[in-house]
């Protein structure tokens, strides 16, 4: 398979032991979007970062975000891009309306709340410190996202076990075989 996937890490990016990490590592297709500043970023230049690296594609990539990263997708879906992409693999997207997120962001809340005009999955854990179950699950019904919950999984990243997962590696997987042309 000769997928074209972007990852897309969240908030302060994916460090060594993170599924994103070893995926890249894995499929030397698939490559991370750099931004400017992981620990501060803007909604603004970030999307417009996210918009150069779909615009330089030879095709329509998948993204597969992480965390904040998730959000970042759907503001770029409403930023008016005329870029496509083939679809949106979206795993544990923090509530950046929620009490318990981090501050530093700029330009993320509320969050967009609009149907995603490409085929996406949302990946949820039920115990997510950065989202409640509840909130992943009305997200991706917004966004018009099929669900996977995979169980009490923290935030799905390095810290929580989530290293090399091939599951979610085996999920996305399929999202491309069912979405790539």
């Amino acid at each position: 398979m000769s997928s074209l996937v972007l990852n897309l890490a969240g908030l302060w990016n994916s460090g060594p032991q993170h599924w994103q990490t070893h995926w890249e590592a894995r499929h030397p297709q698939w490559s991370r979007v750099p931004h400017r500043e992981w620990q501060t970023p803007d909604k603004d230049e970030w999307v417009a970062e996210l918009d150069r690296a779909i615009a330089a594609c030879e095709r329509p990539p998948v993204l597969a975000a992480h965390s904040l990263a998730c959000t970042l997708v759907a503001h770029w879906a409403a930023s008016g891009s005329p870029h496509k992409i083939a679809g949106a693999f979206l795993v544990a997207p923090s509530d950046v309306e929620a009490p318990s997120y981090p501050a530093g962001t700029t330009g993320f809340a509320p969050m967009p709340l609009l149907a995603l005009p490409f085929p996406s999955l949302v990946v949820a854990s039920g115990d997510d410190p950065y989202v409640s179950f509840a909130r992943a699950r009305a997200f991706a019904a917004a966004w018009g996202s099929d669900f996977t919950m995979i169980g009490d999984a923290g935030h799905i990243n390095g810290d929580a076990g989530y290293g090399p997962w091939p599951d979610g590696e085996q999920l996305l997987l399929d999202f491309c075989a069912a979405h790539q042309p």
